[in-house]
């Protein structure tokens, strides 16, 4: 018989980084798992994606186990890493702050396909862009 679920918690935590401190620590505890349990598995499973922010879902039961599923790192960040700058622009209308090639932008759309609302990998592509202009980024060819 499967375990009946108590909660769903989400979560952004940097890879590698979680700790019992907020907003983590409160978060969890609420549904009584054990803290240091979670941030322990979390950072062995993360700690090969250092420098991104890992969106995670945990999933509580009503034994107080938990399991959690990781997503892809945040579109942000894999556009922030293309263009190799610490953050988007202010003002993206007027002041660009990068450039990424249509080659990064299809790579970013692959690696954030299966969190994405579609299978079309144009259509994903087009998302991606979406968010890199909104951040102030060039699209080259």
């Amino acid at each position: 018989m499967p375990k009946k679920i108590a909660a769903i918690v989400k979560l952004h935590i940097p890879a590698g980084k979680a700790t019992p401190a907020p907003p983590i620590g409160p978060a969890l505890a609420q549904h009584g798992i054990n803290i240091g349990d979670f941030c322990q598995k979390f950072n062995d499973t993360t700690k090969n994606q250092q420098g991104f922010t890992i969106p995670v879902e945990v999933t509580i039961f009503e034994d107080r186990t938990f399991s959690f599923k990781l997503k892809t790192p945040l579109t942000s960040e894999l556009i922030k890493k293309a263009a190799g700058i610490e953050k988007g622009s202010g003002e993206p209308n007027r002041k660009k702050v990068g450039k990424i090639t249509k080659a990064q932008l299809r790579e970013i759309a692959q690696k954030k396909m299966s969190d994405l609302n579609t299978k079309d990998i144009e259509r994903a592509m087009k998302i991606v862009e979406g968010t890199a202009k909104n951040m102030g980024i060039e699209i080259k060819d």
